[in-house]
């Protein structure tokens, strides 16, 4: 009998995409430990027949440019913006009501929204830069005055380029890469081994499919992709844990896929030629520079392979003990909060 089922005996919708190389990864990560790959095989069933709730509905919109909009939050006070990244869906920072990062900051004194990307068809002419200038900066514009700039991820990372180009009242990025040299050099060397293979059928497509990114994210740490699955399958199917990974996994398989022309300019020119960190990325017709005017700060994820706490930009940094996804949604997020709520707190 096989180790591994054939894929043809899995749910496909509701297993991790793409379900070969997750299987795969299991086949190589437990190759000398047949329980392991019997535990995780048993937490990828487990997920596959969990029940999922019904989600609730999108916060309302209060600004649109073309498919991108600006959603509220609530809260009273100074505004304050949260700036996704292109990659993945931007309810991470509004995964439910207990690990809520809008919420959170919604308490700090602050009117929160959160820009929505919106469906990439509808943005699949446009750079990572082009959706600075012709999606953010006139979503930033419509609120009337300035805002405190909050991104994750890339988010973070165009979220300092934004505030070269708008004043703004303060800038904090979460998990945002800028010196995208300091990357690990076997990190890199895998996404440009996966742009070669499937530069040509995005160019084709308009856009890089979630499938990829999501391999490439898997290159970075198999071991943890599939040990979380052997976790999982030990969780009380009730619990608030389990119902989270299911959330989690939901969000990270799911999303929209990269226009081809930000899939090129994120590996060629900030991957590839660490255009934020040289001090060549152009946007609005000049460089964007880490350093900014306005109060900044950088929080670090230290257990991070998605944006590693070295690649973060200049300015002053707090390290939270967490991983990229685990600073948001993890028991980890506590700290991030107080340090957003003291840094949030002084312009009041």
């Amino acid at each position: 009998m096989p180790l591994l089922p054939q894929h043809s005996a899995l749910q496909h919708e509701r297993a991790p995409r793409p379900l070969p190389l997750f299987l795969e990864l299991v086949r190589e990560v437990s190759a000398n430990d047949p329980k392991l790959a019997s535990d995780a095989l048993a937490g990828l069933r487990a997920y596959q027949s969990a029940p999922r709730r019904e989600r609730p509905p999108p916060k309302p919109e209060i600004a649109r440019v073309r498919g991108a909009s600006l959603r509220d939050h609530g809260g009273d006070g100074p505004p304050a913006v949260l700036v996704p990244s292109l990659i993945n869906p931007p309810r991470i920072l509004d995964l439910d009501e207990e690990v809520s990062l809008t919420g959170a900051i919604s308490n700090m004194g602050r009117r929160t929204l959160s820009a929505d990307w919106g469906r990439a068809d509808e943005r699949s002419a446009l750079s990572v830069a082009d959706h600075i200038e012709q999606l953010l900066l006139p979503l930033l514009r419509s609120i009337g005055e300035p805002v405190a700039l909050l991104g994750y991820c890339l988010g973070g990372t165009m979220a300092i380029a934004a505030a070269n180009l708008i004043e703004v009242e303060r800038v904090a990025t979460l998990a945002a890469p800028w010196n995208f040299e300091r990357y690990p050099q076997s990190s890199n060397q895998a996404l440009q081994d996966v742009w070669r293979q499937s530069e040509a059928a995005a160019r084709s497509l308009g856009a890089l499919p979630m499938e990829v990114l999501q391999a490439t994210f898997w290159s970075l740490d198999p071991e943890r992709t599939v040990r979380k699955f052997a976790e999982f399958g030990q969780l009380d199917p009730g619990s608030a844990d389990a119902r989270r990974f299911i959330e989690l996994e939901e969000w990270s398989n799911e999303g929209e896929p990269l226009p081809y022309p930000a899939a090129k300019e994120l590996v060629e020119e900030l991957f590839d030629r660490n255009a934020p960190g040289a001090g060549h990325w152009i946007i609005g017709g000049r460089a964007a520079s880490d350093r900014l005017d306005a109060p900044t700060l950088h929080l670090t994820a230290e257990r991070d392979f998605i944006a590693p706490p070295q690649t973060v930009a200049s300015g002053d940094v707090v390290a939270v003990p967490s991983g990229h996804v685990g600073m948001i949604v993890g028991s980890a997020r506590h700290h991030l909060h107080e340090a957003l709520k003291a840094f949030l707190t002084p312009c009041r």
